[in-house]
């Protein structure tokens, strides 16, 4: 961490919660370079060959251990795109914090593309966190474009949290899972738009396995001009159960469109979808306001507690 200055230390902060060298196993990038990298006795970590990521190896039967993979970028300009593939073994339960933040005071636009592919083991257990953030005064662009692939064996589980709730202006998020027979996926998502930025979200979930679920629920606000796309698929390919929810609030000239699909190939998949899209409500407003909170105050109140 020594390596990094201080407005790549907020970064750090704001996407991984680090102030200091994490506990575990570690991969820190910045500006396209690798500033700090620990394995440890259970979890190795593999730079590729051709510099573009790193490999992942978690043993079987790995417990209460983590990785933080967290990037940051500085640099007005910087474009780069990352593969990063984690192994995780039979048995193990762990968790993965990653995500990316962009300060752009510049004029070029900065960009980091992850690609992130989780191959799950047998009875395996991961808590995957994800977070991006965007600041600097710049005229040049954050953009932000995460793919996440989880190919999940029997009876495993991945729990997914997916923020992004400030200052990026594009951003195409992409998150795709199979599943086999009695695996469980459970996704929430946080997702803020203001300004003129530009969101899209998509999710497409197979359920391969009988006794597999997935449930996948996305709350947002897009506030100012800013447009978001949810994109939320649940196809069901056996005995299983699926659950979508998109609830979102729209504010000022923002424009959500929500697409939801689900697809049964089975007789026996229980599929189920909600989807929400208004206005704060004026009564909450008002009950806020009669406490003594400004009307700006009472939103931020609101807003704050539905992307809790």
């Amino acid at each position: 961490m020594s390596k990094l200055d201080a407005v790549q230390l907020q970064l750090l902060r704001e996407v991984a919660d680090l102030h200091e060298i994490p506990e575990g196993a570690y991969n820190l990038r910045a500006n396209g370079t690798s500033v700090g990298r620990r394995s440890t006795e259970h979890i190795e970590i593999i730079p590729k060959e051709n510099g573009s990521g790193i490999d992942i190896r978690i043993q079987p039967g790995t417990k209460n251990e983590s990785v933080h993979i967290p990037v940051v970028l500085s640099q007005s300009g910087l474009s780069e795109t990352v593969y990063n593939d984690f192994y995780i073994g039979e048995d193990s339960d762990v968790l993965i914090v990653a995500g990316c933040g962009i300060d752009n005071c510049g004029k070029q636009d900065s960009q980091h593309d992850g690609i992130h592919r989780f191959f799950v083991g047998k009875n395996a257990k991961i808590r995957y966190v994800e977070k991006h953030y965007g600041s600097g005064d710049g005229e040049g662009k954050r953009i932000l474009n995460p793919v996440t692939e989880i190919y999940m064996e029997e009876n495993s589980t991945a729990e997914l949290e997916m923020v992004q709730i400030k200052g990026v202006d594009s951003t195409n998020r992409t998150t795709i899972a199979q599943l086999g027979a009695g695996a469980k996926l459970n996704v929430r998502e946080r997702l803020m738009t203001h300004g003129e930025q530009v969101a899209g979200s998509v999710y497409k979930v197979d359920l391969n396995g009988d006794g597999s679920s997935a449930d996948v629920v996305s709350r947002s606000v897009a506030r100012d001009k800013s447009y978001q796309k949810l994109d939320l698929c649940i196809s069901g390919n056996a005995a299983c159960s699926g659950h979508t929810e998109c609830d979102s609030i729209i504010m000022d000239q923002g424009r959500i469109l929500a697409v939801p699909s689900l697809e049964a190939k089975s007789v026996d998949a229980a599929l189920v979808h909600e989807a929400a899209i208004g206005k704060i409500a004026g009564d909450q407003l008002i009950k806020l306001m009669t406490l003594g909170l400004t009307e700006a105050e009472a939103e931020e109140q609101i807003i704050g507690g539905f992307l809790k």
